[in-house]
């Protein structure tokens, strides 16, 4: 992150983050920084604190399609190194000419994924209002010092949705201008798991560089549904059978011959981006039955469990249609 006034990007923060859970979706600021004597920000009390929400693991998937973290057309300039308390390839993100220029700017994900942290760190740590988002296959991205968040603990995003705005909400004591912290992690050992961060295909050009958003260019989102079955059970996983859901979405059965298991999921095709009830279940014989259900706005799974040469039953809904399988694909 950055001290007050300073208009490259500044002080990151020195610990790994997961959190404990939270009631709403957003959040308005709180607390506001102080004034602070000193420009770095104290470490955190806790390295490793728990996500709020915890997302089934996959196995390792190559990195997401990852593009910069702010609307498409947009070009802000990113810094890492102008913060001695960056251990690694962490970036902060200003584009304004004045140090207060970037509040209040969108700020969206740079990949789909779920959302396991939303909350204000309070005195824990210097990330004040953090998103971060679970990609799959180990692969995580911070979102620091936001404004506002936009997004709840647990729910579903596509990559170009907004999830906060930018801020300088932080430690109480430190007292720094608005600009977006930004991390890439994969794995859990800090700060060996911070990775380059590539957009649009092109690695960071480290230490600073002025970036372009292609984030969502295309139009994303609309009325086409960025997920896939095989995007959301993870790598390795097939689709091995379908039904249509009338035209509000489909349910996939897949499976991976790798580990043996058996994945579910709903995919939307209406109401994109709008929280509708939406259901994916998977039951192996002689099992209990496994059901993600709620009001999701792309997607109901991944619901995977060991299914290898076992009878299944499996189905979900979407809008107001249903599908339950008769016990079958007893050999996969």
């Amino acid at each position: 992150m950055r001290t007050r006034g300073v208009l490259t990007a500044g002080f990151a923060l020195l610990f790994s983050l997961a959190a404990g859970p939270i009631a709403t979706a957003w959040a308005a600021p709180t607390p506001t920084p102080s004034p602070s004597s000193t420009a770095k920000e104290d470490e955190g009390e806790t390295a490793n604190p728990p996500n709020q929400v915890d997302v089934p693991p996959v196995s390792t998937l190559a990195a997401p399609g990852f593009q910069l973290p702010f609307p498409c057309g947009q070009t802000w300039t990113g810094n890492s190194s102008n913060s001695s308390a960056h251990k690694s390839y962490e970036i902060d993100f200003n584009r304004g000419s004045t140090a207060d220029a970037d509040r209040g700017d969108a700020v969206v994900a740079a990949a789909g994924g779920t959302v396991v942290i939303s909350a204000h760190q309070g005195s824990a740590n210097g990330y004040g209002n953090l998103v971060k988002i679970d990609h799959g296959g180990g692969w995580t991205t911070y979102y620091a010092h936001l404004t506002v968040r936009s997004v709840s603990a647990g729910a579903q995003v596509t990559q170009g949705q907004k999830i906060g705005t930018v801020g300088n909400t932080s430690k109480p004591g430190n007292n720094i201008s608005p600009h977006l912290h930004f991390e890439v992690r994969q794995g859990t050992s800090y700060p060996g798991n911070i990775r380059k961060a590539v957009f649009n295909g092109a690695t960071f050009g480290y230490p600073n560089a002025s970036v372009t958003s292609k984030n969502k260019c295309g139009g994303g989102g609309g009325s086409t549904n960025p997920n896939t079955a095989e995007s959301v059970c993870g790598a390795g996983y097939k689709v091995i059978d379908s039904q249509a859901l009338g035209t509000a979405g489909t349910v996939y059965l897949t499976f991976n011959a790798g580990n043996g298991n058996n994945c579910v999921a709903t995919i939307k095709k209406a109401s994109l981006g709008k929280a509708t009830a939406t259901t994916a279940y998977l039951e192996v014989v002689g099992k209990a039955r496994a059901t993600d259900t709620g009001n999701f706005e792309y997607y109901a799974g991944p619901v995977r469990a060991a299914a290898a040469k076992k009878c299944v039953k499996w189905g979900g809904k979407a809008g107001s249609s249903t599908y339950n399988s008769p016990s079958e694909h007893c050999g996969s």
